[in-house]
């Protein structure tokens, strides 16, 4: 299905951003990879759906900084009732970001210790605070969904077009209304964009690594990292615009 599985952005301070996704967003860590040089975590609600997609903290042991760019947008969670959330955070002592009047009453958002943007959006179907889209900005709208059409079998189920720039929704036709959808974001100005190094990558998961691989390699996707050269454990590819879209097994 090539369901998403996680995104994974880059932290300059492991455990200041575990506590600041613990406590206001309740979650927990699903799992930890402890390597020489760096260290991943995986976090998610409690109660994340089978098909849910997780975050996955990137900790880098050099402690190097990053840019963030402006390729990447913004990982969404969900909520009940936009106003209701973004007032808990701000009890909490979450910082006063873009409050849900300023976005007309149907969204908001934080950012996290790293300045990654979390959009609050309203959904009625999955956990609390469990990911919902992933927005990635795009240079042609027409290149970029023809991309994951073709390349990963996605269907567009939702689209917003406005007077500046229009938004396009894409997942696996057959996922589950709780599974993670990617937001492509194309601005009509013909602006270019600059990937950064504070977020990683978004992550698709299948039942079969070299099949995958090679079906992906036989409609020309990018050859970026191949499984071997992972160790046979995952592989990389691109997407139109460069953004890296990791392959993991179920």
């Amino acid at each position: 299905m090539l369901t998403l599985d996680h995104t994974m952005v880059r932290v300059e301070d492991l455990e200041d951003s575990l506590e600041w996704y613990q406590t206001h967003l309740d979650y927990e860590e699903k799992g930890r990879w402890e390597a020489d040089t760096f260290t991943n975590v995986f976090l998610g609600p409690e109660n994340v759906h089978e098909e849910g997609a997780l975050l996955e903290l990137t900790y880098n042991h050099d402690g190097r900084t990053y840019e963030m760019g402006d390729a990447w947008g913004h990982i969404a969670v969900r909520c009940d009732d936009v106003y209701e959330a973004y007032e808990e955070l701000m009890d909490a002592g979450v910082e006063d970001y873009r409050d849900p009047d300023s976005c007309g009453g149907s969204y908001a958002f934080v950012t996290d210790p790293d300045g990654h943007e979390i959009e609050i959006v309203e959904r009625d179907h999955g956990a609390a605070w469990s990911l919902d889209h992933t927005m990635l900005r795009v240079e042609d709208a027409d290149e970029a969904i023809g991309w994951y059409t073709r390349k990963l079998d996605y269907e567009m189920f939702r689209r917003s077009e406005h007077d500046s720039f229009a938004l396009y929704f894409l997942k696996p036709a057959d996922a589950a209304p709780e599974a993670m959808s990617v937001e492509l974001t194309y601005n009509y100005d013909g602006r270019a964009y600059e990937m950064g190094d504070a977020w990683g990558h978004i992550a698709v998961r299948t039942d079969d690594l070299h099949e995958t691989w090679d079906a992906l390699m036989g409609r020309d996707a990018e050859d970026y990292r191949d499984p071997e050269s992972c160790d046979d454990r995952y592989a990389f590819t691109k997407d139109a615009d460069g953004h890296e879209v990791e392959i993991v097994t179920n």
